[in-house]
């Protein structure tokens, strides 16, 4: 049992993916995010939780520089994936976007077949030497979003043409088809039906195996089905972090309890 808990350690400490130190975000002069430090996990779904605009979005993006395309945000400290600081000059978004999968709160499918849709990305990016390997690409991409069954006979048909649930799961296998190591997730559920959402979280489920996944979800109950870590942010303050199960049951910090209980939001 000790040998167990100790390779459950060394695997921990080895195993960081994503790491955030002293991060500060501002929309021209709001300051949106306050001092962030955070170490994610690989092969873990990590949840982000919080009322309303308390930052957990804005958090998600600035890790695939997403805030880039608003002018008016700015970034400081430091966010490194694999210890490699992703704002560095020399690193091209485009680039680290292929490596960072993102997955909106509205299905959005290209308005292009369903295998253009998972095609795009791996064309772009030069990842398929010839048409079999982007038949193979493509098929391995709606094989791991769990919806290879509901579209293989119908390849060319419009993405938009399926149902929203269906629709997200399409959005999911055309992130992961440029191999990404991380997938985040900004309220991926939050447009579907019950039955669509007990879908995609058995996904994210899944996906864990072998993507470090980040999603920022308003649903308590979802981070305590589907992630391993939560952390609770408040007013652009990183509050807590931790275990998922410790975050819900026993959490530190008055202000996550009375989240969790109900009491702001």
């Amino acid at each position: 049992m000790n040998d167990m808990r100790l390779t459950e350690r060394t695997v921990d400490t080895n195993d960081v993916k994503i790491t955030a130190k002293d991060v500060q975000v501002y929309y021209g002069d709001n300051h949106a995010i306050k001092d962030v430090n955070v170490e994610i996990q690989d092969k873990t779904v990590t949840a982000f939780i919080g009322p309303s605009g308390c930052g957990k979005s804005t958090f998600l993006r600035c890790i695939n520089r997403m805030n880039d395309t608003i002018d008016v945000c700015r970034v400081q400290g430091d966010i490194l994936i694999d210890n490699e600081d992703i704002y560095d000059k020399r690193v091209d978004p485009v680039q680290l976007r292929a490596k960072v999968g993102m997955v909106f709160q509205k299905p959005n499918p290209f308005p292009k077949s369903i295998f253009d849709n998972v095609a795009y990305g791996p064309r772009i990016h030069g990842l398929a030497q010839n048409k079999a390997d982007l038949d193979e690409i493509v098929e391995r991409s709606l094989r791991s979003a769990a919806i290879w069954n509901e579209v293989k006979d119908r390849l060319d048909a419009p993405g938009t043409g399926l149902s929203g649930g269906q629709q997200q799961r399409l959005c999911i296998a055309r992130a992961v088809a440029t191999a990404p190591e991380v997938l985040l997730m900004d309220e991926p559920c939050s447009a579907l039906d019950p039955i669509a959402t007990a879908q995609v979280e058995e996904l994210i489920d899944e996906l864990r195996q072998n993507y470090s996944v980040v999603i920022v979800t308003h649903s308590m109950q979802q981070a305590a089905r589907v992630s391993q870590k939560t952390a609770f942010f408040h007013l652009g303050n990183l509050v807590e972090y931790g275990e998922t199960g410790q975050i819900f049951t026993n959490p530190t910090d008055p202000r996550t309890e009375s989240y969790i209980t109900g009491r702001i939001g």
